[in-house]
């Protein structure tokens, strides 16, 4: 064991965390119950993807929502909109475009943000017309419903459609460690620097036993066919703030076409490094952010790159401690929206759910 810490999943016995699993970055899970906020909606029972009846919780889960240690600060996180020059042309025929924050399982939490932007009606059924809106991925993984997350973004696709606009989603790097895990298992695979298993990556990064034993053919060939990076209206869409992106091609059709023939490959250590390399993150945080984001539009296209993955407090470098998860309720992270940076170039879209920060539906461009 190379560094090793015993890093324990909440409800998941202990696992070793080896170098192996080091470029992950995910920090310490801290033990606090699930307490949500949000509107139930147990009155949404149209879809296979509803929330636990009676509000109790599914056999096997692991409420692990406070996966990321909490902002040890009573102030608010300052987040600043900086005003797009232009516009893109909106493509004739389609409304508004909206994009949607990591999810990580939380329904209702996702239920309530699109009925506050009116895409949903309180039946939870697509009431935006020809509204175009996109997920960033990372439906699963650390939140209690995350095939009910699917589930729904699944029928609001073909309710969209119907209704002339669309609901579309990219592939995250939770959609590849969740493919892994159910494809592949405890088979082992070479990461660069030894051996590992997708089966210990996923319970390591808050995989939810409810979520695996729930999960069909049609949710892995759904997952397996997303895209990992599209453009829209000058906003370049893609899940992780990393240029690794670059690695499987110089064009979008590339890089699409590219992950989904290794997935299609079905190889095991091809899958891993994929996932490795799309779980790197803070690439645009730095000084040289602005730089990497540029070749990035250089490649692909686009004014900005919008993305997930990093939750808005860690961009911000506002860490906190395993000491404040049971602190006082002023410690933790209040973000209000998405938060650009890299000399405006960049919109961070991952507000944070898991650690109680806010689940991110917003309209582009944005304005001051």
């Amino acid at each position: 064991m190379v560094e090793g810490s015993m890093t324990q999943g909440a409800g998941q016995g202990p696992v070793v965390r080896t170098a192996t699993l080091r470029d992950f970055r995910v920090p310490p899970y801290a033990q606090v119950p699930v307490q949500s906020q949000a509107p139930s909606y147990e009155h949404v029972l149209d879809h296979p993807g509803n929330a636990f009846p009676d509000d109790e919780p599914p056999e096997g889960y692991t409420p692990t929502e406070r996966d990321l240690p909490v902002i040890n600060r009573g102030d608010t996180v300052q987040v600043t909109v900086a005003p797009v020059e232009t516009q893109a042309a909106v493509p004739d025929g389609l409304g508004p475009l909206y994009v949607v924050g990591d999810v990580h399982g939380y329904l209702d939490e996702l239920l309530a943000a699109l009925a506050e932007q009116d895409l949903i009606d309180s039946e939870g059924h697509w009431s935006a017309g020809n509204t175009r809106l996109w997920f960033l991925g990372d439906f699963t993984d650390r939140g209690p419903d995350g095939i009910g997350v699917i589930d729904l973004v699944m029928r609001l696709s073909a309710e969209a459609a119907a209704a002339g606009g669309y609901c579309k989603a990219l592939m995250g790097n939770h959609e590849l460690l969740l493919i892994g895990a159910k494809r592949f298992g405890d088979t082992p695979v070479n990461s660069g620097a030894g051996t590992a298993t997708f089966q210990a990556a996923w319970l390591l990064n808050g995989g939810q036993k409810n979520d695996m034993d729930r999960l069909q053919d049609v949710h892995l060939q759904w997952m397996a066919r997303l895209d990992a990076v599209v453009e829209e209206d000058g906003h370049l869409l893609m899940h992780s703030d990393t240029t690794a992106y670059l690695e499987y091609g110089t064009t979008i059709a590339d890089v699409n076409d590219n992950v989904h023939e290794i997935l299609n490959r079905n190889d095991a250590d091809e899958c891993w490094d994929l996932f490795r390399k799309f779980t790197k993150r803070f690439a645009f945080r730095d000084d040289d952010g602005p730089q990497a984001v540029r070749e990035l539009l250089a490649a692909y296209g686009g004014r900005r790159i919008v993305h997930g993955h990093s939750p808005i407090p860690y961009l911000l470098g506002e860490v906190g401690t395993e000491d404040a998860a049971d602190g006082a309720e002023g410690s933790r992270p209040v973000v209000e929206g998405p938060h650009v940076y890299a000399d405006g170039l960049a919109i961070a879209m991952d507000g944070g759910v898991t650690m109680a920060g806010k689940l991110l539906v917003v309209q582009l461009p944005l304005h001051d």
